[in-house]
């Protein structure tokens, strides 16, 4: 699985950290979550801590679609 990238965030001055994927808002932290996630994205990979942090690490299909019959 190749890994996550075109994501990006921006911390606002009312402590609010709005995460971008592309040019779309992903997520909107505010309060201890925010501090949560700058504390963990400045720790680690910024761009796999976005990507699960905005739900777009794993859809929960992966199960599904290896059990089609397209994909035997």
């Amino acid at each position: 699985m190749p890994a996550p990238s075109g994501f990006s965030y921006e911390e606002r001055p009312d402590g609010t950290v709005v995460v971008t994927h592309g040019s779309r808002v992903a997520a909107r932290l505010r309060g201890t979550r925010a501090q949560e996630f700058l504390a963990e994205a400045q720790s680690g990979d910024p761009q796999l801590v976005m990507a699960r942090w905005t739900g777009n690490y794993k859809r929960g299909n992966e199960r599904t679609a290896k059990r089609h019959p397209r994909n035997s």
